[in-house]
């Protein structure tokens, strides 16, 4: 404990956030060692399951088992030190729990450059792939534009329905051979055993209570296992016979010798698996901030950094290119738990693994069944958060048609494989992903539909075109969902208009004449020009900003409830005297709602017997 408590005191500072109730242990919360090692086990667990991505490469590029162990041995180094400064934070981190996997996106073409140039062009491959990253990180803090919450959840969900399909391949151990009456060929035990495991998952993470939810993937993975054990799908265990606990992994002797073809494939591949890495980084910021409005790209550009840095390193020496975690992910979601103290440990628990041939080794042995069920839960978890993600924002037929047409673009491209053929090789592995194409077609379709959208617009209230409340709240929704502006913030600033028209009104002011708005990612404003003199909240000018307002509140008579109920039996002075302050009073109400709804308010004489009330809205 003592060591942890140093760790701690090493730790770069994070920002500071308010804590979601529903995490058992925030990022800054370090938990008991019997927790963090448990914690640290399943996330270990479950991302060395995925090196199955690996081992899927070897396989289509024909490695032997030797060639196989080095690549497995120098990802799980690159593994571990992407999760560490992914972690620590700082400068080259962005100080959250993030779990490296092999990169799924670059099976193909990994696989082909190696069965095309050898086994040392992995390393070119890897180090354009950390190039690209390395160049991206420090333009996100620019290109907030192009990465909307929008956008980023439709990549994120599209993510998660790319798993869907070979995660229920590998849980039900279909087959490529069709059945006689043209199904696919299930598999009884495989389904026993992703069944159970994903049973185990589910059980634990809703019912497990505080204590054993943090055990839900864990208790899964080791449900699976057993289950495999028994019907005698554990197969291979005799090739650990005599593998060392302890060695050294043997580095991959580069080469350079890759095809123009194969690096713009590469190249591009890279670019887009920075929407899958934003997309980590802002769940994950999203879950350890009960505030979260926006994606902090400065946090992202430092993530991505990370990513670059050890995939740059740990490229040198043969690794297969890395990205985030998405069922580790999950697993946060799970366990309530996003402590970069586990982050740590679990980096510590690759390394480890990276140094035993014999456990590296153990990795191969994971039942596919397992996997399958593993990765069902995280693609649930995937397709969730970026509904949610995209669902933060007003939509209007823009924002629905670039989000709509990306995910069928994606979908028919994973649905119909044969429409990427007779393309040239390097475009034919971008076009036949339906990640690529989705990712693609919503950063287009974003940028295109966006080209026409002014971020400020006004509108003339025209009392012969309806009732001022339905063009005020028209005006507000209509031009919300063009700027993509968050749901609850168009819905506050819309209640606020209608109150503001109504308090103009009962203050004796004259007839509204124009409402204006404007919009950037940070602020959304409202302008009421109106006839007559600025409006008045609580006795003091709403401009004031010097809380006279409450002050002169305060000092109002209260109204005298008694005297006004008996209005009728008074004289003619004394029913002017409660009249007025009846109306004083409701305008007192007016302002503590137009207070409460708006973030700033102010009220000022434009000249001429107009005003102008302005409603600002922190975005």
């Amino acid at each position: 404990m003592n060591l942890l408590q140093t760790l701690g005191r090493w730790l770069p500072p994070s920002k500071p956030v308010r804590r979601p109730f529903e995490l058992i242990y925030a990022a800054d919360e370090c938990p008991p060692p019997g927790a963090l090692s448990l914690l640290a086990l399943q996330h270990a667990a479950t991302v060395l399951a995925l090196i199955a991505h690996v081992l899927a490469a070897a396989k289509i590029a024909g490695l032997s088992l030797p060639q196989t162990h080095s690549i497995v041995a120098m990802t799980l180094l690159g593994m571990a030190m992407g999760t560490a400064l992914q972690a620590w934070g700082g400068r080259w981190g962005s100080g959250s729990l993030l779990v490296f996997q092999p990169d799924p996106m670059m099976i193909t073409v990994a696989a082909a450059a190696i069965a095309s140039y050898g086994l040392g062009s992995l390393v070119q491959v890897s180090l354009i792939a950390a190039g690209v990253t390395l160049c991206v990180g420090p333009l996100m803090r620019h290109l907030r534009a192009l990465f909307p919450p929008t956008v980023v959840g439709t990549v994120v969900c599209m993510g998660g329905l790319g798993l869907v399909e070979p995660a229920m391949r590998n849980a039900l151990g279909v087959q490529d051979a069709a059945a006689p009456a043209g199904g696919l060929q299930i598999d009884g035990v495989s389904t026993l055993i992703a069944g159970a495991t994903l049973a185990s998952i589910v059980i634990f993470s809703v019912w497990g209570g505080r204590r054993f939810k943090l055990l839900g993937v864990l208790a899964g993975l080791l449900t699976g296992l057993l289950i495999a054990a028994l019907s005698d799908r554990l197969l291979g265990l005799e090739w650990l016979q005599g593998a060392p606990w302890l060695a050294l992994p043997q580095p991959i002797a580069p080469s350079f010798n890759l095809g123009p073809e194969i690096i713009f494939a590469i190249v591009l591949i890279a670019t887009l698996n920075q929407l899958d890495n934003i997309g980590c980084l802002i769940v994950m910021d999203k879950t350890d901030n009960a505030d979260w409005r926006r994606a902090d790209m400065l946090m992202v550009g430092r993530g991505i950094r990370a990513n670059g840095a050890s995939d740059f390193l740990s490229g040198l020496f043969g690794s297969f290119p890395t990205a985030p975690s998405s069922a580790n992910i999950a697993l946060v979601h799970a366990t309530g738990s996003s402590s970069r103290y586990i982050g740590l440990a679990c980096a510590a628990l690759l390394l480890l693994v990276a140094l035993s041939p014999l456990l590296t080794m153990a990795l191969t042995l994971i039942p596919q069944a397992v996997l399958g069920a593993i990765s069902l839960y995280a693609a649930a978890y995937l397709i969730v958060s970026g509904i949610e993600m995209i669902a933060t924002r007003a939509l209007d037929s823009r924002g629905i048609f670039m989000v709509g047409l990306s995910l069928c673009a994606g979908l028919a491209t994973m649905l119909m494989p044969g429409l990427s053929q007779g393309l040239p090789e390097g475009l034919a592995l971008l076009a036949g992903d339906g990640f690529v194409v989705t990712g693609v077609c919503v950063m287009s379709l974003n940028l295109l539909f966006r080209l026409g959208t002014r971020l400020r617009a006004s509108c003339e209230l025209d009392p012969r075109q309806g009732p001022l409340n339905h063009q005020l709240t028209a005006f507000v929704e209509r031009q919300g969902g063009a700027w993509g502006a968050r749901m609850d913030i168009v819905r506050r600033a819309a209640l606020a208009a209608l109150e503001a028209s109504e308090a103009i009104q009962a203050a004796g002011g004259g007839r509204l004449l124009v409402i204006r708005g404007s919009f950037d990612e940070f602020n959304f404003d409202l302008e009421l020009l109106h006839e007559g003199e600025p409006l008045r909240l609580g006795g003091s000018a709403a401009g004031s900003g010097d809380g006279s307002a409450g002050a002169a509140a305060t000092a109002e008579a209260p109204l005298d409830l008694n005297a006004l109920m008996n209005i009728e039996s008074t004289d003619a002075d004394d029913a002017a005297e409660l009249e007025r302050q009846l109306d004083a009073a409701m305008a007192r109400v007016s302002g503590v709602l137009i207070r409460h709804l708006a973030d700033k308010l102010s009220s000022t004489s434009l000249g001429a017997g107009q005003a102008v009330l302005r409603l600002h809205f922190d975005h």
